[in-house]
């Protein structure tokens, strides 16, 4: 697909304004850990703010001049002071990235006053992996700035956690993350309904680039696909690996971000709240009046023990299998076998 110029994120309005405080004051932290919820641009502003930082000849509002040799090489995505860690082929960052990591960290910027390093989901570094990164964090050098990225609620080593400065991007409001969204799938030549936009930044909770995934790809219809499939299988209407091959095809991701919201939705019916998830509101609400509040903190363990497999390359079908399993168990006849 062709690419076009992201859309400005205004939200990020609160996290420039940090940044470019501790700038002039001179006092920017060795560690930043970036925090917030996925989708809501905490890659896009650690690449902006890592752009910033090697910049030789920033304007008057603190950005980037764009013309600068440092600029140009950012612009060719080819900058030599400039390097970003992610998991790979496994759902963890490992410690063989890490090393690398530290030996970059030790040497002198080949261009630039600075050496930056993006570790995107500093939550899946492994324990391993983590120790070998904090060595770097006791002892930065002082041309060192690193960023760290961390999905709001996903666990990072207290030790890690306790040598960064942590600063959230906030999730923005309904009308903001529309207006986003909608300027950006004009940018990217992308239709979309009303409706579908609607549904698709609900599904995100409002996080505006989650919301733009799930507009370019097929994820709307996979999941009306699985919803439709767990609505059968909750009926005993569908088997168990109907339903699980179903969410297989959604993805593991997607499926474990899905149920975390109906089992979020389920505790707050169950309170007297609403649902998030209007689809699923009327089968939600009639959990809600036939269990027990505590059912639903219940499940959001399991869904935690979930992600916590897939780290370690569990079975996503199993785990879909394990999850549809608890959720089948709050209908009345599958809870009178139970008694």
């Amino acid at each position: 697909m062709q690419q076009h110029k992201q859309q400005p994120m205004s939200w990020h309005s609160g996290a420039w304004s940090y940044v470019a405080g501790r700038l002039r004051a001179g006092h920017l932290p060795h560690a930043l850990l970036i925090t917030g919820e996925q989708g809501v641009g905490k890659r896009a502003f650690a690449d902006a703010l890592a752009h910033r930082l090697v910049c030789e000849q920033a304007n008057e509002q603190d950005q980037p001049c764009g013309h600068c040799k440092q600029c140009e090489l950012v612009a060719a995505d080819s900058h030599p002071d400039i390097r970003r860690y992610a998991p790979e082929k496994s759902r963890i960052i490992k410690i063989a990235q890490v090393r690398a990591l530290s030996e970059f960290a030790v040497v002198s910027p080949q261009v630039a006053r600075r050496k930056i390093v993006v570790i995107d989901r500093a939550d899946q570094l492994n324990i391993n992996a983590g120790n070998a990164l904090l060595k770097t964090l006791e002892e930065p050098s002082a041309d060192l700035v690193l960023l760290l990225l961390q999905e709001s609620g996903r666990p990072l080593l207290p030790t890690l956690k306790s040598r960064c400065q942590s600063l959230m991007i906030a999730t923005p409001g309904a009308e903001v993350a529309a207006h986003w969204l909608n300027g950006q799938l004009a940018g990217e030549g992308l239709t979309a309904t009303g409706d579908q936009q609607k549904q698709a930044l609900a599904m995100a909770r409002f996080a505006p680039r989650l919301a733009l995934e799930y507009l370019s790809g097929d994820y709307l219809k996979l999941r009306a696909d699985a919803f439709s499939l767990f609505r059968r299988f909750m009926k005993s209407e569908a088997s168990l690996a109907e339903a699980a091959k179903a969410f297989k095809a959604l993805g593991s991701e997607e499926t474990l971000a899905l149920m975390e919201i109906w089992a979020s939705d389920l505790a707050r019916l169950a309170a007297g709240g609403e649902s998030r998830d209007q689809e699923a509101a009327e089968m939600l609400g009639f959990l809600a009046r036939i269990n027990p509040g505590w059912r639903a903190h219940e499940l959001m363990d399991h869904l935690h023990e979930a992600r916590a497999a897939l780290v370690y390359n569990a079975s996503p079908e199993l785990e879909a299998q394990r999850l549809l399993i608890q959720w089948q168990a709050l209908m009345p006849d599958r809870r009178r076998r139970a008694g």
